[in-house]
């Protein structure tokens, strides 16, 4: 049972890592487009909230993948 909770623990903060990782990469990208081409920052943050809601289903589901894993046997 330890060794599921330690795998647990260590999935669900590489998903925070990951999901925080890829969503300030995004963030970083559409500030630097927008920077370029003020006239397309509609299309472009409607393309960085669509990707962010992405993420942040993937990060949601991998934990609760987490949870599951540690709470079956």
């Amino acid at each position: 049972m330890e060794l599921s909770i330690l795998g647990a623990a260590i999935g669900a903060g590489l998903a925070a890592i990951g999901v925080g990782l890829g969503i300030g990469f995004i963030g970083s990208k559409a500030v630097e487009g927008i920077a370029r081409q003020p006239e397309v920052s509609g299309k472009i943050q409607t393309a960085m909230l669509i990707a962010s809601a992405l993420i942040e289903g993937v990060g949601l589901f991998a934990l609760v993948i987490c949870i599951l894993a540690l709470f079956t046997k």
